[in-house]
């Protein structure tokens, strides 16, 4: 399987935003797949051996469990201008959090061990990858609040909008039952805040896919926390996160 073109880098932010040089210790070790919505990344408790970039509409999220019934809420979500893995560690460690595809598309692949000795090689990417892990600490932290104090309606347009700019793209495959356990309520809640957004134009839904038809009345809707995110990355990482 050969190595990313320089295109496919370009698909993920992340990759994109580095030196030449950086890449370049990178490229040799990563490889290219196509992954399904649902497809796991790494399961909560093993060891994490991968690193994975999603590119152009990808989009992943992870999740933790809140039962013994294994109930899983997610708690952030990460597309074009992040990574999934072992980026965020010093080595194969544990993993607390299952992540999974949530929207299908090309996800590159670097193993553990082979980013840990690039970022030896390297105290640019280094810096570099620690500054992400300080942004996706951000999100779980501002998810963490907005799950306590806002409504489910908030909490929804937050996440349709996220899906829509992470992945810039305005469908994605998605049931209601689905969102419904994303966001850790009750399938009628759900319900009821999707017919809501239907009925003020903005969003479309057929069998198990979601239509954002606007953006601009989302972001009205939805809490301050998308916006505190993109200020906290702008901030760290000028032009990663992902634009309007």
């Amino acid at each position: 399987m050969p190595p990313p073109t320089p295109q496919e880098l370009a698909g993920n932010a992340l990759l994109g935003t580095l030196r030449e040089d950086d890449r370049a210790r990178l490229v040799p070790h990563m490889l290219v797949f196509n992954l399904k919505a649902g497809d796991v990344l790494q399961r909560a408790g093993e060891p994490v051996l991968d690193t994975w970039f999603p590119c152009g509409p990808a989009m992943a999220s992870f999740t933790v469990s809140t039962s013994a019934n294994n109930e899983e809420v997610e708690v952030v979500v990460i597309g074009r201008e992040g990574a999934v893995g072992g980026i965020v560690s010093n080595g194969s460690l544990p993993s607390f959090a299952t992540a999974i595809t949530r929207n299908p598309g090309k996800f590159l692949r670097i193993k553990t061990t082979a980013l840990e000795h690039a970022k030896i090689d390297s105290i640019h990417l280094r810096h570099w990858f620690s500054r992400y892990s300080d942004c996706l600490l951000a999100q779980v932290f501002q998810t963490a609040a907005c799950n306590a104090k806002h409504t489910i309606t908030q909490r929804a347009a937050k996440w349709l909008l996220a899906a829509v700019r992470r992945s810039n793209a305005n469908e994605f495959e998605m049931t209601q039952e689905e969102l419904a356990e994303l966001l850790g309520v009750g399938r009628t809640f759900v319900t009821r805040t999707v017919s809501k957004l239907r009925a003020q134009g903005l969003i479309e839904t057929r069998r198990g896919v979601f239509i954002v038809l606007n953006e601009r009345g989302l972001s009205d809707l939805c809490c301050h926390c998308t916006t505190a995110i993109e200020d906290h990355f702008d901030t760290v990482m000028h032009g990663v996160y992902p634009p309007d």
